[in-house]
């Protein structure tokens, strides 16, 4: 048996004074994006924003629905649009907003596949940006690294 470890690095970053004029962005367009969330159920509403390798940027909220688990997250509620919309284009920056969290949000495990498919899917790490609470934001370069042993099909598929 040999032991093996996994780790990485992650930037603290304080609103507003720590972010670049295009994270300032970001913030800004999930912020606006959770309040378009139908949160009926949990009451939760988060928002994300994309920025894309040609500069573009799009948005998606969580949608609930109440036959459960139908709903989707705001990560992929516009990670799906991106690659709908503008299939050939990499996604380069994920941020992530929500209105009601006083503390940490984390994408969920869904969330954190579908990162690491788009990432595998265009050969582009995704930076993410996620609330960590009291204004406080962790920016990981690479999405992937949230999710180490992402499924990956075998290539021969």
């Amino acid at each position: 048996m040999r032991e093996q470890a996994s780790a990485f690095h992650f930037d603290t970053l304080r609103f507003p004074d720590d972010f670049h004029p295009e994270e300032k962005k970001l913030y800004e367009v999930a912020r606006q994006a959770a309040l378009t969330a139908y949160a009926p159920y949990s009451g939760f509403r988060v928002g994300c924003a994309i920025r894309l390798a040609n500069g573009q940027v799009v948005s998606g909220s969580n949608q609930e629905n109440g036959a459960y688990p139908s709903g989707l997250c705001a990560e992929r509620v516009a990670l799906f649009y991106a690659g709908a919309s503008h299939p050939d284009v990499p996604v380069t920056h994920l941020f992530i907003y929500a209105l009601e969290a006083r503390e940490l949000v984390a994408p969920c495990g869904a969330c954190r596949q579908v990162m690491a498919e788009t990432s595998f899917r265009h050969g582009q790490a995704i930076t993410i940006y996620f609330p960590a609470g009291s204004g406080v934001w962790y920016r990981i370069e690479d999405a992937t690294l949230l999710l180490p042993f992402a499924f990956r099909l075998p290539s021969r598929l």
